[in-house]
């Protein structure tokens, strides 16, 4: 009897410490990075939940943002990657873009201006890739440029959408930010 009363003591106390690691891990918004306007060269989001932040194989930053004040009144790129699993070469892609971007403000995503993407290459065709150039896929949401300051060579931002085409999960992206020094 008293063998079966220690048991259960210890079956709780592991539960119980079991319960308070997971109440300690931080949850994936915090540990985005921040939303800096100082050309922190940071990129990061929640796709559907999830910490997305870029990075290869041996932990650089796999994230790049192209800004051309002069061409169709201000064009821009963000474009990143990671490998999510280690060891294996399948990528997750989130990029965005578009033009007529020369200021601060906010634009809207699935119109001509503002276009995204989606890709996870752990997932079969054709729900591993979404464009919202393409007919097939849906989207909505918006980029918010918070900071355009060429002179210091900083552009910086905010962006949430969803991607939906039929046959395939939501992709939903939320808590999106980017800081580049350009």
């Amino acid at each position: 009897m008293k063998l079966s009363r220690y048991v259960l003591y210890a079956a709780l106390l592991l539960l119980t410490q079991c319960s308070k690691c997971k109440q300690d891990d931080p949850t994936p918004e915090d540990q985005l990075p921040p939303a800096t306007q100082t050309g922190a060269n940071t990129f990061g989001c929640l796709v559907n939940g999830q910490l997305y932040v870029p990075s290869g194989n041996n932990g650089t930053s796999n994230y790049a943002v192209l800004y051309d004040p002069n061409f169709q009144g201000g064009s821009l790129q963000v474009l990143t990657y990671r490998y999510p699993k280690q060891g294996v070469p399948k990528t997750q892609e989130v990029s965005l873009g578009g033009i007529q971007i020369s200021s601060t403000g906010t634009y809207q995503i699935g119109v001509t201006q503002v276009g995204v993407s989606y890709i996870d290459d752990n997932k079969s065709t054709p729900c591993n890739e979404f464009r919202s150039d393409r007919n097939n896929t849906s989207s909505k949401g918006n980029l918010t440029i918070t900071r355009l300051d060429l002179n210091a060579g900083i552009i910086a931002g905010t962006f949430e959408f969803t991607l939906a085409k039929p046959g395939c999960d939501t992709v939903r992206v939320t808590q999106g930010r980017f800081d580049k020094k350009l």
